[in-house]
């Protein structure tokens, strides 16, 4: 099992062209009531600007995409909503996973996912079976998932697993039990939509990743929306702790556009 650097512990390597971004896909309801739509439409019309996203992390050699899809919160929508939603997840899935093997995508999904059906169950893990010797992209989406659950759960196996370090244990014991434990920390976070908070979203995870907060609805978060997104981090300076005199000369800024 591969080990990252924890920005907490240790000054992890950094590029131009972040290694992991993890976006909040805000606004799907929002751009269709805009439209008198009903709000599944934004959500079917998110789906589109997912494909879009995940061609330009691999135009852009971007490893790792995580998806906050469904947080353990959303289960208070309407039922209604919270039906049709389950049911996209399916279509989705039943869809996309061929285009996600042909491009040599890895599709991994965290979360608490026994509440789902288990259909839905049994289909998000062939699709993970399917698709787990890629290395071209990770692509994570997170259902039925909650930060504070995820630190909670960890800590739980840890200890269940490893009684003796009920009295002493480090931040690299319970990484190895987070859901996210098979990648590196975000660099960039995005979150559509306005809003600017993190929602219980990768509350370990986001210690240091560089929060980008647009106003753009999902829906419309084109192509050229992310590059702006990867050119502001670009220009953030990633000290982790350090002062800027401690830092190495910058890298050269991307040229290619997605």
């Amino acid at each position: 099992m591969a080990i990252f650097a924890s920005s907490t512990t240790d000054v992890p390597l950094t590029s131009a062209v972040p290694r992991h971004v993890a976006i909040i896909m805000d606004g799907n309801g929002r751009w269709a009531n805009k439209r008198l739509m009903p709000r599944i439409a934004g959500h079917h019309r998110g789906v589109d600007t997912v494909r879009g996203t995940v061609k330009c992390c691999l135009e852009r050699g971007i490893e790792y995409l995580t998806l906050f899809a469904f947080s353990s919160e959303n289960w208070r929508r309407p039922p209604e909503e919270v039906s049709l939603l389950m049911q996209l997840f399916v279509r989705v899935l039943q869809e996309e996973v061929t285009r996600l093997a042909r491009n040599g995508v890895c599709l991994r999904v965290v979360g608490d996912l026994g509440r789902f059906d288990p259909h839905l169950q049994s289909l998000i893990r062939a699709s993970e079976r399917r698709t787990a010797t890629n290395d071209r992209l990770i692509l994570t989406v997170a259902a039925n998932y909650g930060g504070r659950w995820d630190i909670l759960q960890a800590l739980n196996r840890m200890l269940k697993e490893h009684p003796e370090k009920r009295d002493h244990w480090d931040e690299e014991d319970l990484t190895l039990y987070l859901s996210m434990h098979f990648a590196p920390e975000p660099d960039l976070f995005i979150r559509t939509g306005g809003e600017q908070r993190i929602s219980n979203f990768l509350l370990w995870q986001l210690a240091y990743s560089e929060l980008y907060f647009t106003e753009t609805l999902w829906p419309e978060f084109d192509a050229r929306a992310f590059d702006a997104a990867l050119t502001w981090y670009q220009q953030r300076e990633r000290r982790f702790g350090r002062t800027s005199e401690q830092l190495a000369p910058r890298l050269p800024e991307m040229s290619s556009k997605c």
